[in-house]
């Protein structure tokens, strides 16, 4: 058990209303604005400050002070913050699991129903709906690779970022699956290096451009990582439409995508990992999983805050110091209190240079 100290608030929502410490010396100030002009209609200031002996401006400004601080402490105090001072560590069997998806507009082909994409937002959304102990992270690439979600336990967090999966996501356009297993494998955390503890399912139509996937694949290997690839696609291929348009290349003629399954045999072959083709009916992830489920699962270290301390209290007694200072001053002067000049030592003074 390590201890760490690690502040948070439970209930943040009410941190709005510390907004309210700066607004009520602004509404005060406004309204003694207000009041003076209303003064000025009676007469002049200064003679009827004479008038009024007893008035404080000053005792105001401070009890307001006094006031907003009060509200600010109750705010922070309803925001409940506490503070965690220990750490639980449990060992759970499962594995680190990075998927690899491809957004090129490739996958906007419509061979697979709805599209190659929407089809692998749903697959995947389903899977993690079904995962219990494996940590998940999710790699999207094109000609390029982003790390869109660490190696987490999260998987609420993990399905909202495989929601956003789209071609738009990457500028640069191509089918780069070198570069996209290497961003793979810098993601994996150190904790995991027994075999069978790290994977990487690649999920893509195969028509890689780039001559990086060889040495990828050596380095998956020499770090023990096993891939997995499932083929989105028909190797008879479709025409490529985007927004309805039919895409051309440079010489004019129509591009029609194609699954490259050979690329992808290879891949899974060399890592000892399994390939599956997509189809209407079944996406291969739920096979893919099943494969992974036959072999050795490995124990992951899990840490989590045990317990978190309340601190509400300290903020409360600071309103409640404020609140009796609040009240403890007067607005006009106390007769038993003359010789006290606290509020008004600049005002004499500035009546003696008149006298």
């Amino acid at each position: 058990m390590a201890e760490v100290d690690i502040f948070q608030f439970a209930s943040p929502a009410w941190l709005w209303l510390l907004s309210a410490v700066v607004l009520i010396p602004l509404l005060y100030g406004g309204l003694r604005l207000y009041a003076r002009k209303k003064l000025r209609r009676l007469g002049n200031i200064r003679t009827l400050t004479t008038l009024m002996p007893d008035s404080s401006p000053a005792r105001g400004w401070v009890k307001i002070a006094f006031l907003s601080l009060a509200v600010g402490f109750i705010a922070l105090a309803l925001a409940r913050p506490q503070m965690g001072s220990k750490l639980r560590s449990a060992e759970t069997e499962g594995r680190e699991i990075v998927l690899v998806v491809d957004v090129s507009n490739s996958m906007l082909a419509d061979d697979v129903s709805p599209s190659r994409m929407e089809r692998t937002r749903y697959a995947i959304s389903r899977l993690l709906e079904s995962m219990k102990d494996d940590r998940v992270g999710v790699v999207a690439f094109a000609d390029e690779a982003e790390v869109l979600l660490p190696i987490t336990g999260d998987y609420k967090m993990a399905r909202s970022m495989v929601r956003r999966l789209s071609p738009t996501l990457i500028a640069r356009q191509g089918t780069n699956i070198g570069n996209a297993l290497d961003v793979a494998l810098l993601s994996f955390t150190e904790s995991t290096h027994n075999k069978n503890s790290r994977v990487i399912i690649l999920i893509t139509d195969g028509e890689a451009h780039d001559v990086d996937t060889e040495a990828a694949i050596e380095r998956a290997k020499a770090d023990g990582v096993m891939i997995c690839a499932i083929g989105i696609g028909t190797p008879e291929g479709v025409p490529l439409s985007i927004n309805g348009t039919i895409m051309e290349d440079e010489d004019g003629k129509m591009v029609v995508t194609k699954l490259g399954e050979a690329l992808l045999q290879h891949i899974a072959d060399e890592t000892e990992g399994v390939y599956m083709r997509s189809r209407n009916d079944a996406f291969g992830l739920d096979e893919v999983v099943g494969y992974l489920d036959e072999l050795e699962a490995t124990k992951l270290l899990h840490i989590t805050f045990e317990e978190y301390e309340e601190q509400y209290q300290w903020f409360l007694g600071a309103a409640l110091l404020m609140l009796v200072a609040e009240s403890l001053i007067l607005r006009r002067k106390n007769p038993m209190l003359k010789g006290v000049t606290l509020f008004e030592r600049e005002t004499k003074t500035i009546n003696r240079k008149k006298q």
